[in-house]
Formats: structure tokens, sequence, C-alpha cells
């Protein structure tokens, strides 16, 4: 389906522009706006750039995506393009999350940018989370031991690399390595990179570049599935398992 018409309009007012305002910024007649808005003709293809550019979102997320309902704050810096990126809520506006299945995990990276590919991702609720975006990805391997291959990670979007911590064990997204969970040390100062340490002491730390770094998630919470059987482990009881996490969780802060 074609949202252009829906989104010009919308994106038009998050920037608190009106018709004649917009046509202004893009050289454009207000009536030229007027029509893209209410669907009476379809920009074309040198139009359709300069929304592009303008909003500074891809042209197909642009055309195929409706995004009538975000704000601002939906919007999230991905290399030097902003890309849709919805803190999801559920009818009683709570926090939804996606969980990134095992077996889709490589596709990840391809992925990752890609509204569509998100939007098909299991969603659950975890109602104790700290605010932010937060996403729960599977642990492959046992660099990171106790956390056990086949384990869960819920981590919180960070928007910008200089706010990591380090010491903090994060969720890293490469263009060349993937996705890996370690124990992240700031030396942007010094070598332009982030130093990513097992705690596995027989695997050995390393240095990402940051121009390599495509995404960086902070640790939140985990679960362990290695005490579930394999049959059991589907994204449907995975969601269970992470849920039921929330509600120890808020009934040990009751306790305290």
């Amino acid at each position: 389906m074609n949202y252009i018409a829906k989104n010009i309009r919308h994106l038009r007012k998050l920037k608190g522009h009106t018709q004649e305002q917009l046509a202004e910024e893009l050289t454009m007649t207000r009536s030229k706006i007027g029509s893209y808005e209410e669907g009476r003709s379809d920009p074309p293809i040198d139009m359709l750039i300069q929304f592009s550019t303008y909003f500074n979102l891809p042209i197909d997320v642009l055309v195929k995506n409706d995004l009538s309902y975000a704000t601002d704050t939906s919007f999230i810096e991905i290399g030097n393009q902003r890309v849709l990126f919805p803190i999801t809520v559920d009818p009683d506006n709570t926090d939804l999350i996606e969980v990134v299945p095992v077996k889709s995990s490589a596709g990840y990276l391809l992925g990752y940018d890609d509204p569509e590919y998100i939007e098909q991702l299991e969603k659950i609720k975890l109602p104790f989370l700290p605010t932010g975006k937060h996403r729960a990805f599977p642990i492959k391997g046992d660099s990171m031991l106790p956390m056990k291959d086949g384990s869960y990670v819920v981590a919180k979007y960070v928007e910008n690399l200089r706010d990591v911590r380090s010491g903090i064990s994060y969720i890293v997204v490469t263009a060349n390595d993937g996705m890996t969970y370690k124990r992240v040390y700031d030396k942007i100062e010094e070598r332009n990179a982030l130093l990513l340490v097992p705690d596995n002491k027989n695997y050995q730390s390393y240095h990402v570049p940051i121009t390599e770094i495509l995404e960086l998630w902070e640790f939140t919470c985990s679960i362990n599935t290695q005490e579930y059987d394999e049959r059991d482990l589907k994204i449907s009881s995975i969601a269970l398992m992470l849920n039921q996490l929330g509600v120890e969780l808020k009934a040990l802060e009751k306790m305290m």
C-alpha cells in the first residue's frame, strides 16, 4: 500500500509546518503539496528524492510504511539516515519489545533497519522494564559465562555510541561480524573503537572500530533457557518465560 500522502501530511505536522511553509522549504507550490497530501496525485521520483532528503528517511519507508503513529523520538539515527524504529505499545499503553528468534538471528544483520522485518518479529510485554526501546536477543556460544548458549538477553537501545558505559555488557551488532554479546569498554578517544571483552577467559578480547558498529544495546535482564526442553523453546514459550520474569521482578521490588 502507498502511504505517501498520509506520511507527507504527518511528517509536515511533526515539523510544525503549514503546507505553504513546507512548499517554501522544498521550492515548490503549496497547491502541489496539497495535491500530494490529499492523494490527488503521486509525487514523481524527483519529488520523492526531495522528500527523502528533507525528512532524512529512505524512500521505501516513506512510501510503504504508515508513519502516522510515529513521533520525532520514534526515529533513530542509523548511519547517516533515520529509519522507523517505533516503540510499540499495546492497548493499555504498555511498551512492547520484539524477540529475535534463534533461527533468524543471522538474518537480523540484513533486517535490523528494515521496518517490515522488525514488524514481523514476535512482540511481548515486559512492564517492569525501564524507559527506552528494548529488544530480546538470543545468545550463542559460551563466551559470556555463566550466560549459556540459548539464553535470551533483553537489552536497551543506545542511540549514541559515546554513551557507552565501560565494563557493562552489551549486544553489539557489527557490519562484519554480525551480532555478539560482550562486555564493552570505551576506547573511542584512543582508537576510535570499542573494546569487546568476553567474561570467559578462554576467549580473546578484541577491538571493533565504531565505523563498523551498526547497533548497540545495553543489557537489562536475561533468562537462561537451558533448564527447558528444546521442544518447548518456541517464541511463545520464550515470551511466557520473559513475562513471568517480569512478574517475579515486580514482586521482588515490592519486597525491597
